[in-house]
């Protein structure tokens, strides 16, 4: 196969969560033990950093590697979702993975997964340990995809783990309240492996110390650091404390046996998107009019957002909107300034909200604008709306943002 039709087989025989929602879920991780078993266990041994949270695990996750590969490291990376190509869930040293390696994964393992129906995330598990054990890296940063106790992500024992936030969020999945998803991110606390923690409501925090107490492991909480020591690569107040976690977590691995210097961490954090190649968080696409996309998509990621925008001088405002049909949208939207002018559209995927339903749901709200049939229409008229003295946010949703890019 091509590396199109690599892709185009696992989109179409995989189910997707980002893509589908709810009926690619898998609330076990007999699947993922099942294909580590075919492959021989590339979990095992593995140095890793596992990352979990509501908000800022992915900007953490990029934040740890860029500092890794500053001191000379041979580093892993999976996140998720991609944006724009399925090889941004697995970077060797900030590079995509190469077409060919994708290509031979698959058709070297596509006789011995299809029984286990795999969903596409974990395949791209699956992909990525044997991918990290191949190229024998030194350390890998693990993003969860959802949760924790039940990840796909959650079959490795880490150097070290590390929980960003606790939000509302994937309700449905994770639990209605903030001690339930809590204890869903706490699942994946090792025993005896340290937990770096960042700021959490005192609800969240006390499930989380008590997971860690039943486990042995020691936790060292983050809060918000103020003023940075050193210049961070990503925009936005919020990644202050996104970059403070990823420096909290070679402290830690620095009391582990490991050397990382105050440079590295310095140089890390500044040139964390040359490093990475990460996209979307508060980024800016052109100026005159300033476009910024951004992939809030969330209550908690909506408010990082809007404090953001504050400190952005602007006369009109002008907001390309798009969510997926399974968030808190009432929310979200009230939270939005009615005084901006409002293209509401829907990515094109499965899960994204109709765009007339949101449109109705925000005019109720108050915020006005129109529909557009696609992210590029809703951007383009925005743009062709806006003076050089206007702002044009993309945001509501990843898709939208990628589609934007």
């Amino acid at each position: 196969m091509t590396y199109a039709e690599t892709v185009a087989y696992l989109f179409a025989r995989l189910p997707m969560f980002q893509r589908v929602g709810k009926a690619a879920y898998k609330a076990d991780l007999s699947n993922t033990h099942a294909l580590m078993e075919l492959l021989d266990h590339p979990e095992r041994g593995l140095k890793c950093i596992h990352v979990a949270g509501t908000n800022g695990k992915g900007s953490t996750c990029h934040f740890i590697a860029s500092i890794l590969q500053e001191a000379g490291y041979s580093v892993g990376l999976h996140t998720s979702p991609h944006l724009k190509d399925l090889r941004e869930r697995f970077r060797l040293n900030g590079e995509l993975v190469d077409q060919q390696a994708v290509i031979d994964f698959v058709e070297r393992n596509r006789e011995t997964f299809e029984p286990v129906q795999p969903s596409f995330f974990e395949w791209g598990v699956a992909f990525a340990l044997d991918l990290f054990r191949e190229r024998q890296v030194d350390i890998a940063v693990l993003e969860t995809g959802m949760g924790g106790r039940l990840d796909s992500t959650n079959v490795v024992v880490p150097e070290v783990s590390v929980i960003t936030s606790i939000g509302l969020d994937h309700m449905e999945f994770l639990g209605r309240d903030l001690p339930s998803i809590a204890r869903e991110k706490a699942g994946i606390i090792k025993p005896g492996v340290p937990l770096v923690l960042g700021p959490v409501a005192d609800e969240a925090r006390d499930v989380i110390f008590d997971v860690a107490c039943q486990k042995g492991s020691v936790v060292h909480e983050v809060q918000d650091p103020g003023v940075p020591p050193h210049p961070v690569g990503l925009a936005g107040e919020h990644q202050r404390i996104n970059a403070a976690l990823a420096c909290a977590t070679v402290d830690v691995l620095n009391d582990r046996g490991w050397s990382l210097r105050k440079e590295d961490v310095r140089n890390g954090c500044r040139n964390v998107v040359g490093n990475t190649g990460i996209r979307g968080r508060w980024e800016v696409l052109s100026e005159k009019p300033r476009v910024i996309a951004d992939v809030a998509h969330n209550v908690d990621g909506m408010r990082m957002l809007l404090t953001n925008l504050c400190s952005i001088p602007h006369q009109e405002l002008h907001i390309v909107l798009g969510m997926v049909n399974d968030k808190d949208i009432g929310a979200m939207l009230e939270l939005l300034p009615a005084a901006a002018h409002y293209y509401f559209c829907k990515a094109d995927i499965p899960r994204g909200l109709d765009v007339g339903t949101l449109y109705g749901l925000a005019t109720d709200r108050g915020l006005n604008g129109k529909v557009h049939a696609s992210v590029k229409d809703a951007r383009d008229a925005a743009v062709a709306a806006a003076d050089g003295a206007d702002l044009v946010l993309i945001t509501g949703s990843v898709f939208v943002v990628a589609e934007a890019l």
